[in-house]
């Protein structure tokens, strides 16, 4: 078996062709390839993982037994969600996964050949002009620059359509009608309705639909992928009142 010491260098040029191989393969695998997909992944088998090939192909096999692997290897298991979950959020949940896995290997290259910061930030550039696999399946490829923009603009309780906000500087403040006791609160904006805390502005925020009360995603147990699954968000106090019979 022959057995390769010093690879040759790889140029960013190449590391993208071999990302956009792969990226092609998995969105075949997840949209005209859907129903062999969705057959192939059945839960009664062991751990499979949905592999991109160079060539822009796909496969969902076991995942390699060679530890550590060559490659970063994609999620385990996505077969055993498939029948637990509505399809297309199962769907949606693997393109996440797809996208985070793509990014690895590209990222692995570029330590693995010695890119430098330049190299790196061309290789990201590069990348980044492409839309997301995610944005591709669920249909917001051509929506991710307005929702982009709507977000920066919004300076009160606002919710954006569809999904929810991932990720805000801080949640917006409190209107300024409120008693004078809470002008200092006012000052620094909303408390997290969980914890009683305002600061953490540079962590993940969720509003509740129903009492419109923020909260720390850590707080309720809510992370920016599980948000862009959630149309209307109730927080675990206003889930519980429901009407008593």
């Amino acid at each position: 078996m022959e057995v390769i010491t010093h690879p040759t260098p790889r140029t960013v040029e190449e590391v993208f062709t071999d990302f956009r191989g792969r990226r092609a393969g998995l969105i075949k695998a997840l949209t005209t390839d859907m129903v062999k997909f969705y057959q192939t992944c059945d839960p009664e088998k062991e751990n499979l993982c949905l592999y991109g090939l160079p060539n822009e192909t796909w496969e969902v096999n076991l995942p390699v037994e060679e530890v550590p692997p060559e490659l970063p290897e994609p999620a385990l298991g996505i077969n055993f969600a498939r029948d637990g979950m509505q399809e297309k959020d199962w769907v949606s949940l693997v393109a996440v996964h797809s996208d985070s896995w793509l990014l690895s290997v590209a990222f692995y290259f570029g330590a693995r050949f010695g890119f430098g910061k330049n190299e790196r930030k061309k290789l990201f550039q590069m990348i980044n002009e492409l839309p997301t696999i995610f944005e591709i399946v669920t249909g917001n490829a051509k929506q991710s620059k307005d929702l982009s923009a709507n977000n920066n603009n919004n300076s009160s309780k606002s919710k954006p359509n569809g999904l929810k906000v991932p990720k805000m500087s801080s949640p917006p403040p409190k209107e300024e009608d409120e008693s004078e006791d809470d002008d200092e609160d006012d000052e620094q904006g909303a408390v997290c309705g969980a914890c009683g805390d305002s600061d953490g502005t540079d962590e993940f925020w969720i509003c509740c639909d129903a009492c419109e009360k923020w909260f720390h995603g850590k707080c309720v147990k809510i992370t920016p992928a599980k948000a862009e699954h959630i149309k209307h968000y109730k927080c675990p106090t206003c889930s519980n009142k429901r009407a008593r019979p």
